[in-house]
C-alpha cells in the first residue's frame, strides 16, 4: 500500500467517526462524501453533501469533517466543497450504511426509496 492510499484510508477511519445526527450512521457509510482526493502536498480535498440542502445542522456537520480529518496524523489541510447536486439519495450508502439502517430501523431503505421511486414514475 502506497503512503498516500494510507493515508486516504485514515481519513476513511476518521469519517466513520462522523455523523449525522438525525441518522445514527457516520457520514462515509451514509454516503454524503461524493469525492475525496490528497494532493501531492497531503491536503485533502473532500467533496460533500447532506442528506437535505436545508439541514439545520449543516455547519456542524461539516466542521465536523474537517476537524476529523484535520487531525490524522499526515494531512496538511482539509478542503470541503458542500454541494447539493445531484442530491442525496439511499442509494449512494455503503452496504455497511445500508446494514446499519436496516439494523436500526427494520427495513432496507434502497428497497424502499427504489419501490417509491418506482411507484412515482409510473
Amino acid at each position: 500500500m502506497s503512503v498516500k492510499e494510507d493515508l486516504k484510508r485514515k481519513v476513511i477511519e476518521a469519517l466513520r467517526n462522523v455523523y449525522d445526527p438525525e441518522i445514527p450512521i457516520n457520514v462515509w457509510d451514509l454516503g454524503l462524501i461524493y469525492d475525496l482526493k490528497i494532493n501531492d502536498n497531503n491536503v485533502v480535498h473532500i467533496k460533500m453533501t447532506l442528506t437535505a440542502p436545508g439541514c439545520p445542522v449543516a455547519n456542524m456537520i461539516v466542521y465536523q469533517v474537517m476537524e476529523s480529518v484535520r487531525n490524522v496524523e499526515g494531512v496538511n489541510d482539509v478542503d470541503i466543497d458542500l454541494v447539493f447536486d445531484p442530491p442525496w439519495d439511499p442509494t449512494k450508502m455503503t452496504k455497511e450504511g445500508r446494514e446499519k439502517f436496516k439494523e436500526i430501523y427494520g427495513y432496507d431503505i434502497v428497497e424502499e426509496y427504489l419501490r417509491q421511486k418506482s411507484l412515482s414514475d409510473t
